[in-house]
C-alpha cells in the first residue's frame, strides 16, 4: 500500500491521501474525508474505527469481512461501516475514498455493515472533499461540502450483497474456504464428512445458525463471488466459470438472490 510517511511532518498536509486514519482521528470535524491506493489483493487485517466509516470504492472492487458475514462492494460502490466493528477489507485493485464520522452525526447509521448504491453527486463531492486538509474551514466551502455529504449518506439505496458467516468455528472456516474457492461440484455429502456429521445434521446446524440450508448457502455464495468479476469480464464467462450451463440461467439465479440483475453491475 502506498502511504505518505506522515512522523515527519510538522504540520497537516494540504489534502488527505494515503495516510493513516489514526493521525487525524481527534480533529474536531464531524466529516474526516480519506483517499488511499492500494495495491491489488491488499488485505489491511482485522481492526476497528472509533468513527463510522463510509468506504467507497472509487475503482475496483473491495470484499469487507466481519466475524459474522461478508460484503462484496463493486467499483463505483461503497460499504457503510459501524462505529467499532471488528473488520477487514481486502482491495482487488481498488482506490478508495473513505469518510470518517463522528458517531454522533449520523444517528440513522447502520448497526452492520451495508453495501450502498453511490449517487452521482456524492460521488462528484467525494472527489472534493479528499482534497481538503483535516482542519477545513468549517464556515466555508469545505464545510458546506461536509454537510451535504452528511444529507447525501442518508439517503443511499441499500445493495444486499452480502453473506452470512456461522459462529462455530470449524463451520465459519468451511464457508469461508468455500466463499475463496466457490467450486460448483462442492456437496453436502462433501461438507457433512469433512465435518463428521450426517448430511441431515449438517443443515440443521446451517439453519440454526444461519436460517438456510447448505445448497442455498453455496449458491448465495458463489453469485456474491461473481460480483468483483462481472465489472472486467462478460457475464457469459462468468456464468460459466461459476458453473451455471447458460447466461440466462446465471442472470435468473443473481436476479433471484439479489433483486437485481448482473448487468446492473456490470459496468456503467
Amino acid at each position: 500500500m502506498f502511504r505518505q510517511d506522515i512522523s515527519r511532518v510538522g504540520q497537516y498536509p494540504g489534502h488527505v491521501r494515503n495516510v493513516s486514519y489514526e493521525c487525524y482521528d481527534r480533529v474536531p470535524r464531524d466529516v474526516l474525508p480519506i483517499g488511499t491506493d492500494y495495491e491489488p489483493g491488499y488485505l489491511l487485517d482485522w481492526h476497528t474505527h472509533r468513527r463510522a466509516q463510509f468506504l467507497y470504492s472509487a475503482t475496483g472492487s473491495m470484499i469487507a469481512e466481519t466475524e459474522d458475514g461478508t460484503w462484496t462492494v463493486p467499483s463505483d460502490r461503497a460499504v457503510l461501516i459501524p462505529a467499532g466493528t471488528r473488520h477487514r477489507i481486502r482491495m482487488l485493485e481498488a482506490s478508495t475514498r473513505s469518510l470518517y464520522i463522528e458517531p454522533s452525526a449520523v444517528p440513522w447509521w447502520p448497526r452492520v455493515c451495508t453495501v450502498v448504491d453511490v449517487t452521482p453527486l456524492l460521488r462528484e463531492l467525494l472527489l472534493v472533499a479528499v482534497d481538503f486538509g483535516p482542519d477545513y474551514d468549517l464556515a466555508g466551502r469545505a464545510g458546506a461540502v461536509a454537510q451535504l455529504l452528511l444529507f447525501e449518506l442518508a439517503g443511499l439505496a441499500p445493495l444486499p450483497l452480502h453473506i452470512g458467516l456461522p459462529a462455530t468455528p470449524e463451520l465459519g472456516a468451511l464457508c469461508r474456504e468455500y466463499l475463496a474457492h466457490p467450486e460448483p461440484g462442492v456437496t453436502n455429502a462433501d461438507w457433512a464428512r469433512r465435518l463428521a456429521l450426517s448430511e441431515r445434521g449438517l443443515a440443521r446446524r446451517f439453519h440454526l445458525e444461519l436460517g438456510m440450508s447448505p445448497a442455498a448457502w453455496r449458491v448465495r455464495a458463489r453469485l456474491i463471488a461473481a460480483v468483483p468479476l462481472l465489472r472486467a469480464h462478460p457475464i457469459a464467462r462468468v456464468a460459466g466459470e461459476l458453473g451455471y450451463a447458460s447466461p440466462a440461467g446465471f442472470t435468473a439465479a443473481f436476479s433471484r438472490v439479489f433483486g437485481l440483475p448482473p448487468s446492473a453491475l456490470h459496468g456503467r
